[in-house]
């Protein structure tokens, strides 16, 4: 799941750094990670998780770091699981 996002990261974060560079719980906004950029993060993480996130989801905080973004789809995939 970790490289997963790593890649969708690669591709829709438009970091200036290496994704493969950062660790688990570097901030990715300060990595250079705009809010445009995190909604196409967002978007592709739904697509290939076949999640969606609830509102209560869709904050800085859920996308700060690879560690925030695993945490966040486990919780939602286990909510999906249980349904």
């Amino acid at each position: 799941m970790k490289q997963k996002i790593r890649d969708i990261l690669s591709k829709h974060g438009g970091l200036p750094v290496p994704v493969d560079q950062l660790a688990d719980d570097a901030d990715l906004y300060a990595a250079g990670l705009s809010s445009f950029a995190s909604v196409q993060v967002m978007l592709g993480i739904e697509d290939a998780f076949d999640i969606e996130f609830p509102d209560s989801l869709l904050n800085r905080k859920s996308f700060q770091s690879i560690a925030a973004i695993v945490r966040a789809v486990e919780s939602l995939a286990g909510a999906e699981a249980a349904e």
